[in-house]
């Protein structure tokens, strides 16, 4: 990734960098190097942050109270960092930019960004004149300190941004509030027909989050002027203190009587209840309760704070399934039926990539051609986006359109798309495999396989006893990269029984293994299944090859000549 060392603007955080005024905030990554200041971080030490950005935390900053450098293995922050805890501490001694000390109260806390670049922030200020209080742990507190609050709102930014999947946002909500503020959290959500779903019930025991299902699920309807607490939170009102005695009268409605069940089952005897907004609608409440310890609530204003990043966090996290969604139905839709062709099988598989990437251009297709012969092709547009998937469509048609046109090798067609790619479509570049099965002649020859290769992973040709070889001849670069020389063709023939797979970079790359493993594994297990039926083969292949940290869709096309007679052309 490229990053402007100058810009305060650092690392990418989904949602934005969290903004701090009141504090020193410096970010830090897997090595300690500093990636991004805040303005009041440039303020405090004088320096700008092109002078931050790149360097090491503790060798930048970090003196002893003589202005010396101090040894890495008495630096609590750096132990901290490489704990992975949340430290705070009193008394260090930071360098300015002009060479004067400053004497700063610090906390560190783990942190992550979109990218995996960012893994700790430290937030810093000069001492106050009332003592900090002690260091932050796992046990939790009555009250937060001011730094402490800075710290938790930026945790609570940086932690349900970075993901967009609504479950996992909840998932970590529930981590970053229990046990630090509650013993209880209670997450209502509003579903589409305006209905009210109890998606998260989670309590502390024995130092372990446990998740209590028999307490979430549909919720009766709110009530338009319903004066409880929870009914005015899911109308958008404002956060309020509750307990067991606000139940405890008859009940206005269904929903009041879920939550004295609640209150009685849980033993909560404070909570604190904040409606979760997005920017145009209420999506649900946040409620956080306490059983445990005696304290009661009574800051509402951090309980609003992080409903409100709750909000923000659930609504991209749903926009971006929405916006999947649509990408998935129409790239669904784009994929062809394949046709049945006899003494030619034909399967297909496409696999979308995992929940939280983005989708692919990756496509196949089949189809007869007006001379006989039969056009397969495998290909990936460049992007991960709705894009890409239309870019795609546009790509895929234009090769059906020229291969129909024109009775031309395969090297010709892809000729003629590069044009077109380069002057018609918003798809910068492809990769892609188009071939053409011919006919084996009037004397009995097996069928070829002619085809061309455009920057595409080869073909793999398997027999059934289990013989490979990777189809690597003519490839050439990708449609779109500019080439001016004329396109290769090479000519293989399919044997009875073999098996040829087509298949797109998903199935073999990974960031744990080089390609030239991937494709090692690809070759062993098409081997080990040549004999399984085709649909078999290609479902199997695509549970054992595929990568466990795959980040891409998959698409795979495979053709196998069955045993038997050679039929004279391959018309329908």
């Amino acid at each position: 990734m490229v990053r402007d060392a100058g810009s305060r603007r650092g690392p990418h955080l989904a949602g934005g960098t969290p903004e701090i005024q009141q504090a020193g905030m410096i970010l830090i990554d897997e090595q300690a190097h500093i990636v991004h200041v805040n303005r009041r971080a440039e303020e405090l030490l004088g320096r700008t942050a092109a002078e931050c950005c790149s360097r090491d935390l503790h060798d930048l900053l970090h003196r002893d109270s003589h202005g010396h450098t101090t040894p890495r293995s008495s630096c609590t922050i750096r132990r901290a960092f490489l704990d992975g805890r949340v430290e705070q501490g009193r008394k260090a001694y930071y360098e300015r930019g002009d060479g004067s000390l400053m004497e700063v109260d610090w906390l560190v806390t783990p942190c992550r960004d979109t990218e995996g670049t960012v893994e700790a922030m430290v937030l810093f200020h000069e001492p106050a004149t009332a003592p900090l209080p002690e260091a932050v742990h796992d046990e939790p507190s009555a009250a937060l300190s001011e730094l402490e609050r800075l710290a938790l709102l930026a945790e609570t930014t940086t932690t349900l941004t970075s993901t967009m999947s609504v479950d996992e946002a909840l998932r970590r909500l529930t981590r970053l509030v229990v046990p630090r503020l509650a013993d209880w959290v209670v997450i209502d959500l509003i579903t589409k027909g305006d209905e009210v779903w109890r998606t998260s019930v989670v309590h502390q025991e024995d130092g372990a989050l446990v998740r209590r299902g028999d307490l979430e699920g549909p919720m009766p309807p709110v009530p338009p002027e319903s004066p409880m607490p929870l009914s005015r939170a899911l109308r958008g009102a404002a956060s309020t203190l509750a307990g067991p005695e606000n139940y405890q009268g008859p009940p206005d409605a269904g929903i009041a009587v879920a939550q004295r069940e609640l209150f009685q089952v849980s033993g909560m005897h404070s909570a604190a209840i904040a409606p979760i907004r997005g920017v145009r609608e209420v999506l649900g409440a946040l409620t956080l309760g306490r059983a445990e310890r005696s304290e009661a609530f009574t800051d509402l204003s951090l309980l609003e704070d992080i409903a409100r990043r709750t909000g923000l966090a659930l609504e991209n996290a749903r926009l971006y399934q929405r916006q999947r969604r649509v990408t998935e139905t129409m790239q669904r839709h784009l994929l062809p039926q394949l046709p049945d062709v006899p003494g030619l099988e034909m399967t297909a598989r496409y696999l979308s990539a995992p929940q939280e990437s983005q989708v692919g251009g990756d496509w196949y297709d089949a189809f007869q051609l007006p001379d006989g012969a039969m056009a397969v092709v495998i290909g990936d547009v460049v992007g991960h986006d709705i894009d890409a998937a239309a870019a795609m469509a546009q790509v895929r048609n234009m090769l059906r359109a020229y291969a129909w046109s024109y009775q031309e090798p395969p090297s010709v067609i892809v000729g003629r798309l590069d044009q077109a790619v380069d002057h018609m479509t918003e798809a910068s570049m492809a990769t892609l495999v188009f071939a053409r099965v011919e006919e084996g002649g009037d004397h009995g020859e097996a069928p070829r396989l002619l085809w061309t290769n455009a920057g595409h992973p080869p073909p793999l040709l398997v027999t059934q006893d289990g013989r490979t070889r990777y189809l690597e001849e003519a490839v050439d670069p990708l449609t779109g990269a500019g080439l001016t020389t004329p396109r290769s063709d090479a000519t293989v023939e399919l044997p009875a029984t073999a098996t040829l797979v087509f298949y797109t970079d998903g199935l073999i790359e990974s960031r744990s293994r080089s390609l030239t493993d991937g494709l090692e594994q690809l070759r062993r297990h098409a081997a080990a299944l040549a004999h399984r039926p085709l649909d078999d083969f290609c479902d199997q292949l695509l549970a054992r090859v595929r990568p466990e940290d795959n980040d891409d869709d998959v698409a795979i096309l495979a053709l196998r000549r069955p045993a038997g007679p050679v039929p004279h052309h391959y018309a329908r």
